[in-house]
C-alpha cells in the first residue's frame, strides 16, 4: 500500500491542475505529481462547499485530524480513497474582498454528457457531510495506524496515533453536500470543466 504524508510545509514536488486562483484561495484541486506532503497541513482558513450526485470510491478510510488555518487549529474528518469517480461535481467558495464585497467562484465538472470526474489518492478534509452512503466490507473502530483498505495516514500526520478510524473496500455516496477545508489528490481529472466568477454569493448549496 502506498502511503501519503499530508501537509503544506515541506512539499517535494507538486502541480496545480486547476485555475491557480481557485486553488490558492480554497485549496480546491491540488494535485501531487510525485513525492509526499509534510506533517502539518496548512490551509487558507476559508471553507468551501462541495456537492455531487454520486461518488464511487475504492479503498476508503476515514479518521480525525487537525488542519492548521490562518485562524488557528481546525478539527476535521479526513476521508481518503485510493480512487474515486464523481458524477456532477460542484465546488464553490465565497471570498470577501475589502470595499468590493463578496466574490464567488464556482467550479463544475462531470455533468450531463461528460465523463465522470476521476481522482487518485484523494483526501478531503471536511467538518460537515450530508449524503446517502453504502459501504462494502466496512471495518468500524479500527486502529488508525493499521489502515489497509485505503490510503493510510503517514506517521507525521497531525492526528492521535492509535485512535478511532473506519475503513471499507469500497463506498458509494449519493446526494452529497459537504463543507470542506481542503482537497488533495495524486491526480484529479475534470471532464467538462467550467469555472464561473461572480460578484456576490453564488454557492453549490
Amino acid at each position: 500500500m502506498e502511503s501519503l504524508a499530508r501537509g503544506g510545509t515541506r512539499w517535494k514536488r507538486f502541480a496545480v491542475v486547476m485555475v491557480p486562483s481557485v486553488a490558492a484561495t480554497a485549496a480546491i484541486g491540488v494535485a501531487l505529481s510525485q513525492g509526499a506532503l509534510a506533517a502539518s497541513f496548512s490551509v487558507s482558513g476559508q471553507q468551501f462547499k462541495v456537492t455531487a450526485d454520486k461518488l464511487d470510491g475504492d479503498g476508503f478510510v476515514q479518521y480525525g485530524a487537525i488542519d492548521t488555518t490562518q485562524k488557528g487549529k481546525q478539527a476535521v474528518a479526513v476521508v481518503g480513497m485510493d480512487s474515486a469517480k464523481i458524477t456532477n461535481l460542484c465546488q464553490s467558495v465565497v471570498v470577501p474582498v475589502p470595499v468590493f464585497g463578496d466574490i464567488s467562484m464556482k467550479l463544475s465538472a462531470g455533468g450531463e454528457g461528460s465523463p465522470r470526474v476521476e481522482a487518485k489518492k484523494l483526501y478531503i478534509d471536511a467538518d460537515d457531510l450530508n449524503a446517502n452512503a453504502t459501504f462494502k466490507n466496512i471495518d468500524i473502530g479500527v486502529n488508525v495506524d493499521k489502515t489497509t483498505k485505503g490510503p493510510g495516514p503517514h506517521n507525521g500526520d497531525d492526528y492521535t496515533k492509535g485512535s478511532f478510524s473506519q475503513q471499507a473496500e469500497s463506498v458509494q455516496f449519493t446526494d452529497v453536500k459537504q463543507r470542506a477545508w481542503a482537497t488533495t489528490a495524486g491526480t484529479f481529472k475534470l471532464s467538462g470543466l467550467h469555472l464561473a466568477v461572480k460578484k456576490g454569493k453564488s454557492e453549490c448549496y
